[in-house]
């Protein structure tokens, strides 16, 4: 028996150097019969060690009679019924080896995707301590949500972290990670969450929340709300949740929402080039197969999107987005504004001129004050109180009695 090197030398020797069965005999110090089999064969040759027999194989015949009876019949209960002594082991190996010979077959379906069917989405909370700002470290459950996407198809993976889990910004995270994406596939996948919508039973449409209602007329696509309890139909983003843990996390310190943003876009990017057994291939080489079979995204524009309101000024010229107040130029309180929100800004507009603009809080309960609105509120403040103190008090006419009329109160004498 020569090795496999000695069977790949014969063969290259005839054939690329043209040597006869002799020299090669000669050569490389073997038999001309030899040679002359490793030229004939037609398979490459491998040490095929000849099966070695089980101790079971003489009681084969009434373990076949046993699972003739009772194809689930369990091991130990045969061994109890032929009257087995020896190792429980290895009658079970030979049970495993005969029983799908008298079991029905029953095969399960697998889940596949099309391209550009279904994309899933879900919540993912970081276990790690973030600032947000006004000396506020978010941890455990005080921490933001981050939505991540996953594509059935191509597998690929998305995610942004968003200031809270209301429907304005839900909407304005899966519009933003739709844009990377790239196109609209035919269903967004939820859990029975509420800035989404409720699952109202198995054959019946979702009850939508009003916000996601709109934003699924604008895409043009259906929104899918699992029932309550059951991850597994969100199985990829799932498990890409339990990646994003053991991969994207360990040793990452981050010093805002948005640095944590900025790492998971630059991880996220390198995670879709890797290699997926499931796939054979990675999530980057199916992406533009995924994105053709998508329908391409509507002319929205973001600020038409998320949070949106239209008030009166009031006199503290403040305005509220969630929890968060928001100063304004007082100069247009009393006025119309319209006030908007996206996942960073709050801006708020009149007539058309923009007459605030701040930060968005990520903090909870806070009052984010522009110093430009407040001198200017404390100026005009003054301004009135001078006005007010410079002005001649009003004439004030006083009704004069007659005296003799409490005379006539105290029993005294007649009015004249």
């Amino acid at each position: 028996m020569i090795t496999l090197d000695e069977w790949a030398e014969i063969r290259r020797l005839h054939r690329s150097e043209g040597l006869g069965i002799k020299a090669i005999a000669r050569k490389l110090r073997i038999s001309k019969n030899t040679v002359r089999r490793a030229l004939r064969a037609e398979e490459v040759p491998r040490y095929r060690r000849p099966p070695k027999g089980s101790i079971a194989d003489a009681v084969e015949a009434v373990i076949r009679e046993q699972l003739a009876l009772c194809a689930t019949m369990p091991a130990t209960v045969i061994a109890e019924r032929i009257g087995w002594e020896r190792s429980i082991t290895v009658l079970r190996e030979k049970v495993a080896q005969l029983r799908p010979l008298y079991l029905p077959a029953d095969p399960v379906s697998r889940t596949a995707y099309e391209p550009g069917e279904r994309v899933q989405d879900d919540f993912w909370f970081p276990p790690v301590k973030l600032p947000l700002g006004h000396g506020k470290v978010a941890a455990g459950t005080d921490m933001p949500p981050v939505l991540v996407m996953a594509s059935g198809y191509s597998r690929w993976m998305l995610g942004v972290m968003i200031p809270s889990r209301h429907a304005e910004d839900l909407v304005l995270g899966t519009w933003r990670l739709l844009g990377q994406l790239g196109g609209v596939p035919r269903q967004l996948v939820w859990d029975n969450e509420g800035g989404v919508g409720k699952f109202r039973g198995r054959g019946r449409p979702p009850a939508l929340s009003r916000q996601f209602a709109e934003f699924r007329g604008l895409l043009g696509c259906e929104v899918v709300v699992l029932p309550p309890r059951e991850p597994e139909h969100k199985g990829i983003v799932e498990r890409n949740n339990d990646y994003l843990e053991t991969s994207f996390l360990p040793g990452r310190v981050f010093a805002s929402p948005a640095d944590f943003n900025a790492q998971l876009g630059e991880w996220t990017a390198l995670a879709n080039s890797r290699f997926k057994r499931v796939l054979g291939c990675a999530p980057a080489d199916r992406i533009e197969a995924d994105r053709a079979a998508m329908a391409p995204l509507p002319p929205l524009r973001e600020a038409s999107l998320g949070w949106h309101n239209r008030i009166r000024l009031p006199r503290d010229h403040y305005v509220r987005i969630d929890t968060c107040d928001y100063s304004v130029d007082p100069a247009v309180i009393g006025r119309m504004v319209d006030v908007r929100a996206d996942l960073e800004q709050v801006t708020v507009t009149c007539d058309g001129r923009l007459v605030a603009c701040h930060d968005r809080s990520w903090v909870a309960h806070q009052t984010v004050t522009d110093p430009v609105h407040k001198a200017a509120a404390d100026v005009m403040r003054a301004e009135r109180l001078r006005a007010k103190l410079a002005a001649p008090p009003a004439a004030v006419e006083v009704e004069q009695r007659d005296l003799s009329r409490y005379d006539v109160l105290l029993g005294g004498g007649e009015v004249a």
